[in-house]
């Protein structure tokens, strides 16, 4: 589809489903819809736990339902047009809603990596200074935290939409995955990009290399501390907290960098697998953080026996 300039109020995008796979839509939505309600509720029941149990009312525990609602903001904001494009075959979203998607699947993954980074912080004062560890992270303190952690992200993202409203679109108004993503609308502009393209390249810089970079280095710090705990049953205690919280760092680092070499190497892939990796990618920390701080947090786990399976409590 190439239509020549058009304003961006009566301007609509094309979503794509999953390539030269359309008639299999229905089925395929079916594994999605069960990761997106398998995201959705066992969140969902992690936030409760958190806000009704006074135990988890600590440091660790606020980090932790932080990410759980990056998580649910993640499903949310993609699940709703790809649910469209395989049940309806609804494939068009207007200018403007597109650009509301994309700032929110952005945002909560800024945020996302933010909130791991802050709890690979709240794990080493726990572990290198844990008699200090109250009057560091107070509740005051975390408050601080969070709001620098939406504010980052908002200010990186504000910018990134109001280059994209610069743009004019001439050619194809179709895009490759089923929601908005920045580089995929940015590629459909007839307009000079290299600022957005720079300003996007930046961004990543600054928050996936440089939240990486620092957790790396954090756990560094950990390493040493644990080493330099002289009990061999501290040592292990120390290690095991730290495991979920590691598995996490993995499941949001990886499915993104095996992201970036696809779209590196798509020209000698086949045409659907860029499209359903880049949309299994997002729903694999939502889906997985909840189940792995059940089973690896033994707090997270009675608090949810205790709520929701009581005769097992």
């Amino acid at each position: 589809m190439y239509t020549n300039i058009t304003s961006l109020s009566s301007l609509t995008f094309i979503l794509t489903g999953v390539p030269r796979l359309e008639a299999s839509h229905t089925w395929i939505s079916i594994p999605f819809f069960c990761l997106y309600i398998t995201a959705l509720s066992r969140n969902g029941m992690i936030l409760f736990v958190i806000i009704t149990e006074p135990s988890l009312h600590e440091p660790m525990y606020y980090f932790l339902s932080m990410l759980s609602t990056t998580d649910l903001g993640l499903c949310i904001s993609m699940l709703v047009t790809m649910l469209r494009i395989f049940w309806f075959n609804a494939r068009e979203i207007s200018f403007n809603a597109c650009m509301a998607q994309m700032f929110f699947i952005h945002l909560f993954t800024i945020m996302g990596s933010s909130v791991l980074l802050a709890m690979a912080f709240d794990h080493f004062v726990a572990i290198s200074n844990p008699l200090r560890y109250t009057t560091i992270l107070t509740n005051a303190r975390i408050t601080q935290i969070v709001v620098a952690i939406v504010s980052i992200a908002i200010v990186i993202l504000i910018p990134l939409i109001l280059l994209l409203r610069r743009l004019s679109f001439c050619h194809s108004h179709v895009l490759q995955y089923s929601y908005c993503f920045h580089p995929d609308v940015m590629k459909l502009s007839c307009s000079d990009t290299k600022m957005n393209s720079a300003f996007g390249l930046t961004a990543t810089i600054l928050v996936a290399g440089v939240d990486a970079t620092l957790i790396l280095l954090s756990y560094v710090l950990i390493i040493h501390s644990i080493l330099n705990i002289a009990s061999p049953e501290e040592c292990k205690k120390a290690f095991s907290t730290c495991i979920s919280h590691m598995t996490a760092v993995a499941i949001f680092y990886i499915p993104l960098t095996s992201l970036s070499f696809v779209h590196r190497f798509k020209k000698k892939a086949p045409t659907y697998l860029p499209t359903l990796i880049s949309n299994i990618s997002l729903f694999i920390p939502p889906v997985m953080n909840p189940i792995i701080y059940s089973v690896e947090t033994k707090e997270i786990c009675k608090a949810l026996l205790k709520n929701f399976c009581p005769k097992k409590f």
